[in-house]
């Protein structure tokens, strides 16, 4: 803070990792350079994003939780199947990430349906990383 004592400070933070407590380990590793002081790991869940949209351009800090529907044809009962998937956007804005999802999903042949975009309070996403010495 500006007065010099430090302020307690929750962040919530994305980690691609095989356990939870890999997950740990890795959030230790990548935020220790970045802070000083005591810190504490508060909660480790599993997040049901099936993916996440990374955005190239450097202005794009938020992330935006997508539910998306994907719309099949069940072929006995002629009737349209929905199948919610939830997907992790980084974007600028609510337009930004509709814009990004729109030019993952303009690639695919599935029709599909944004039911919910809102905002989270994410700071980072952590990709996996293969272990050096040739181990996954």
């Amino acid at each position: 803070m500006e007065n010099g004592l430090q302020k307690k400070v929750t962040e919530q933070y994305v980690v691609d990792a095989l356990s939870f407590s890999e997950a740990e380990q890795r959030i230790i590793e990548e935020m220790s350079s970045y802070i000083s002081g005591e810190y504490e790991i508060t909660d480790v869940r599993k997040a049901q994003y099936k993916e996440v949209f990374f955005s190239d351009a450097a202005n794009d800090d938020r992330y935006y939780k997508a539910k998306l529907a994907f719309i099949t044809i069940d072929e006995k009962t002629e009737k349209e199947k929905r199948s919610n998937v939830t997907y992790l956007v980084q974007a600028t804005s609510l337009d930004g990430a509709v814009k990004n999802i729109n030019e993952v999903m303009d690639d695919t042949m599935i029709d599909y349906e944004k039911s919910n975009i809102a905002e989270t309070k994410i700071i980072d996403v952590f990709e996996y990383k293969k272990q050096e010495g040739g181990e996954a």
